[in-house]
């Protein structure tokens, strides 16, 4: 089991398999891209497949979300899902993308056991897609959320993210589209989590913001906190149903209180916590032939030493020095 201080237990894995992207959206990295780790600091499939072992049979892991940059571009991504389903017990697989490389994809990731994506867009205007990610391939994005969508990987999730004087009006647009094509909307604040360290507090868009955005054209009725457990997302249900819409709000209505999550780089560290600054290295461990209980144990001490949350609220807030192509969403 990871459990913390504060008695939480993490049960959900998030895996980064590359801190390469095909993307250069704004609110992440700058346009000329970053220096990407040299292939000897990633973790090999063979080591992945084993730390997700070891997470789900020694440690209590039930759920792995493989994540990025962009886990599309990793070559044996088909693989290791398909090792992963054969676990016992088997966790519940998903996938965060950008949807470029799903349309030729997800056939097979469903074959090999994967069970949902969650993919990002941030805007239905291709030329908005373009100013925001430096790349015009908007039209291969919703190619892919379909294609996910006929193969089975459902629900289809979508992350978006408004930006002042980009797409900030365009929620409601946003959730009639998701509405009609039978995928949950999800809106998620900016974070602090851009390799150019630009994000500011004053004049993000806030959870109160898009919320009232939506409600010009829905009405959205609270779901509950029962039902939202440790899940990330607060939901609303739209016009009575059946569809829902949620809203991430790390940094107006943090959710450290409730948090699950336990969270591996693609160069194999630990790390408690989006916004922490230190990490546990298990690549290291891992690569001195240590047995699966001491990496075990070693993962359980960097869990117990989560801190209470995020920083967020904090007037000495550090931002992490490494950004979330690296860190893994």
């Amino acid at each position: 089991m990871l459990i913390d201080t504060f008695g939480r237990v993490a049960t959900d894995l998030r895996v980064s398999l590359t801190d390469r992207c095909n993307l250069r959206c704004t609110y992440c990295m700058p346009e000329e891209g970053l220096q990407w780790l040299a292939k000897p600091d990633l973790l090999t499939d063979d080591e992945i497949v084993r730390l997700i072992r070891i997470a789900v049979t020694d440690l209590g892991v039930t759920e792995v979300r493989f994540t990025g940059g962009e886990p599309l571009l990793r070559p044996g991504l088909v693989g290791i899902v398909e090792r992963c389903a054969a676990l016992e017990p088997r966790p519940r697989m998903s996938l965060t993308t950008n949807g470029i490389g799903l349309k030729r994809t997800a056939t097979a990731l469903k074959a090999a056991g994967l069970d949902r994506v969650n993919v990002s867009l941030d805007t239905l205007r291709p030329e908005v897609f373009k100013t925001l990610t430096r790349r015009d391939r908007h039209q291969d994005v919703l190619d892919g959320m379909a294609a996910a969508r006929d193969a089975g990987l459902t629900p289809v999730k979508v992350n978006a993210v408004l930006m002042p004087g980009l797409n900030a009006d365009e929620a409601p647009d946003l959730l009639a589209w998701a509405v009609e094509e039978g995928y949950e909307l999800r809106f998620i604040e900016q974070m602090p989590l851009d390799a150019q360290h630009g994000w500011k507090r004053d004049g993000m868009i806030t959870a109160g913001d898009i919320l009232e955005s939506l409600r010009t054209r829905f009405t959205l009725t609270p779901e509950g906190a029962d039902e939202r457990g440790s899940a990330p997302a607060e939901r609303w249900v739209v016009d009575g149903g059946p569809h829902t819409v949620g809203v991430i709000a790390s940094v107006t209505r943090p959710f450290c209180r409730a948090c699950d999550r336990t969270r591996l780089t693609a160069d194999g560290q630990v790390r408690t916590c989006l916004f922490a600054t230190e990490e546990t290295d298990l690549r290291a461990t891992l690569r001195s032939d240590a047995s699966d209980a001491e990496v075990a144990e070693l993962w359980r001490k960097a869990m117990w030493g989560k801190k209470a949350g995020s920083g967020l609220d904090d007037p000495e807030f550090l931002q992490p020095d490494r950004p979330m192509s690296a860190i893994g969403g």
